[in-house]
């Protein structure tokens, strides 16, 4: 414990008379603070000293004493004042000595004045009691503290299995694709532990001095979401799959399936196809039919025009012929050996040996580079880059490429620029009808009841297509700088890019007028560049 002892001054009165006995600091405490004296001594009425030679005198290192003059000749008791933190977690106490025969504070003064203000939790009666036993004046004594709140913890989900899989195509050495060769499928066997859920800690209020509590912050709460083929523990902190399968991460939820076969055609023999797992098709999927899963599709043969939705992945390994009906529309990636005259959508990549005629989306980037791999005719779009062996044709299919923003995102960009021109012209109409009517008022005149509904009506129109506007400006906004700030969108030609092609990077465009060879093109600088590869 520190042996340090700030300096500190203790009035002894005489008759009428008063004289200031000083105590300097010892062992390295802090000096008499002059400022701390001179209101103390104000506060019992003493104000006849002499302050700049008392001060002087107070700088000394030895004890002395210091005439103060007139004093009403009261003794007065010791006093404590009480300094409560900005948040209420700490309370630091500090007193003054008595005059010489003046009476001491005892605990339950101590616990008065504290409670006066408002002190009423986390009291340290030990630090209390130690002060009354070996009092130090003119020193801080933490006298309470708050409790502190206890952070909580989210909770956390832990998959055992791969949650993103890879569904990249084996490339052969001569350049060919080989879709057959396909590593999609996350086996698993019955018993192996799938996903442990850890629960979210909720953490402990705190409480200040004056005894509110201090909430501490909300946590997020999760559960584990399974679909059938699963088994939980009895502390549904932890899931096992039931069967051997294939396990996938769909939106969250954990599914674990035997994979639905056909082991032929899907055609009038099968029908449509609805199910919660994985699609593994045998042979072709016939015009006219469905599938629709919410994990993955494979099919080993042809797609006609037919409509194929998945939740996951979709892998045609032979490609499609969608006659301008069919639909390949995958919440992941997008694997196919050729797509012709066929809608394609991906929420990640697109990988295929050729486009032709079709219409084909992704969020994320679109590969046509088997050996002989090109794009022509149709709209192709990537919210990232663009790569093929050859664009266009030397015939002057009208072939569109655009790259640089995901292509839900371009079509709300879209919407929203027509809506905001809609409000605009909406708001520019209703102005000054509203105008007119608010000059006739001021003019003195009285609108009837009629018109009166009526002027709140366009009023209260106005207001909500403000607001309207304002909110599709912020988007619209927001869109427009991921628009024009989109680094990594480029289209990269292996081989030909010929004339007639239209190039579309974020908010530019640029048409081909010649064939181009082994080249790419990015934005810089607010324009399209063409460099060699």
């Amino acid at each position: 414990m520190s042996n340090q002892v700030n300096g500190y001054v203790q009035v002894e009165i005489n008759g009428s008379q008063a004289v200031a006995h000083i105590y300097p600091a010892k062992e390295g405490g802090l000096p008499v603070n002059g400022l701390e004296v001179d209101e103390f001594l104000l506060n019992h009425g003493i104000t006849t000293y002499d302050k700049g030679e008392f001060h002087k005198q107070l700088a000394s290192p030895t004890e002395s004493v210091f005439p103060l003059g007139f004093c009403d000749g009261i003794e007065f008791s010791e006093s404590m004042s009480i300094k409560v933190s900005l948040d209420k977690m700490r309370v630091t106490c500090r007193f003054m000595p008595p005059s010489t025969n003046g009476p001491r504070m005892n605990v339950k003064d101590i616990m008065g004045e504290l409670n006066k203000r408002g002190v009423v939790f986390g009291i340290d009666q030990d630090a209390i009691l130690a002060y009354l036993n070996a009092p130090c004046y003119c020193t801080d004594y933490v006298f309470a503290e708050g409790i502190q709140p206890v952070i909580g913890r989210d909770a956390k989900i832990e998959y055992f299995f791969n949650t993103n899989p890879s569904l990249k195509p084996k490339h052969n050495e001569d350049g060919s694709v080989d879709y057959r060769d396909l590593n999609t499928i996350c086996g698993v066997k019955e018993g192996d532990l799938l996903a442990r859920l850890t629960p979210e800690d909720r953490g402990k209020p705190g409480k200040n001095v004056c005894g509110a509590d201090i909430p501490t912050r909300s946590v997020k709460s999760k559960h584990l979401e399974f679909g059938q083929n699963i088994r939980i523990s009895d502390d549904r902190t932890e899931i096992f799959a039931a069967v051997t399968g294939h396990v996938s991460l769909v939106n969250d939820k954990v599914f674990v399936s035997d994979v639905y076969e056909v082991p032929a055609d899907v055609d009038n023999s099968v029908g449509n196809i609805n199910y919660d797992g994985n699609v593994h098709v045998r042979g072709n999927v016939r015009g006219g039919f469905s599938i629709v899963a919410k994990g993955d599709v494979i099919v080993d043969g042809v797609v006609e025009d037919a409509l194929i939705q998945a939740g996951g992945q979709i892998i045609v390994k032979r490609g499609i012929h969608g006659m301008r009906r069919g639909i390949l529309d995958a919440k992941g990636n997008v694997i196919v050996q050729f797509i012709e005259n066929a809608k394609v959508f991906a929420g990640g990549y697109i990988e295929t040996g050729s486009i032709i005629y079709s219409e084909v989306n992704a969020a994320e980037d679109i590969i046509v580079i088997d050996r002989k791999g090109f794009i022509a005719g149709g709209m192709v779009r990537a919210g990232g880059k663009v790569e093929s062996m050859t664009i266009g044709s030397e015939m002057g299919a009208m072939t569109h490429i655009e790259v640089g923003m995901a292509p839900e995102k371009k079509e709300r960009y879209t919407q929203l620029h027509k809506t905001i021109s809609s409000l605009t012209k909406k708001i520019n109409k209703l102005t000054p009808v509203i105008k007119t009517y608010n000059d006739f008022v001021e003019s003195g005149k009285a609108l009837d009841q009629k018109n009166m509904l009526y002027l709140n009506k366009l009023m209260s129109e106005l207001r909500s297509t403000k607001q309207m506007l304002q909110e599709c400006r912020v988007e619209f906004n927001a869109l427009h700088q991921e628009l024009i700030n989109s680094k990594h969108a480029k289209v990269v030609v292996r081989r030909d890019i010929h004339s007639g092609v239209l190039i579309t990077i974020s908010d530019l465009s640029m048409t081909m007028k010649d064939k181009r060879s082994y080249c790419q093109f990015e934005k810089k600088n607010g324009e399209i560049i063409i460099t060699n590869l």
